[in-house]
């Protein structure tokens, strides 16, 4: 799935949010057929941020993420990309993507674990 077609899906389930975020899934795993959601949350748990990741995908309180704790966890390619995208600093695509990934995983894990399957049925489950 393309980048855009990513960010149109998660569009009309997140709002302003879901562009970015769609560019960072698209940059992460790119095959479509793959559960994309899993493979951020995994690359997020093993740069550091396991305790948050589990906060926005279980049913309580999200916890707090920042810039430079994602910029951490996440590839520099990736950030570079989004940042591309975004017509934005590599650290100001760290910013916008903490803001959103709480809120975001949150949403797309309403029963409190990750659906399986790849994000197109993650989103026409919602």
């Amino acid at each position: 799935m393309a980048d855009n077609d990513l960010g149109r899906l998660l569009g009309g389930l997140l709002g302003d949010r879901a562009h970015l975020f769609g560019t960072l899934l698209g940059t992460l795993g790119s095959d479509g057929g793959s559960n994309q959601l899993s493979g951020l949350l995994n690359q997020l748990r093993e740069g550091g941020l396991g305790g948050k990741v589990e906060s926005w995908v279980g049913k309580g309180a999200n916890e707090s993420v920042s810039g430079p704790e994602v910029a951490q966890a996440l590839p520099v390619q990736a950030l570079d990309r989004v940042a591309q995208q975004e017509g934005v600093t590599p650290e100001q695509a760290a910013d916008r993507i903490a803001d959103a990934l709480p809120g975001v995983v949150d949403r797309l894990t309403p029963n409190g674990e990750v659906p399986q399957g790849s994000l197109d049925d993650v989103i026409k489950g919602q």
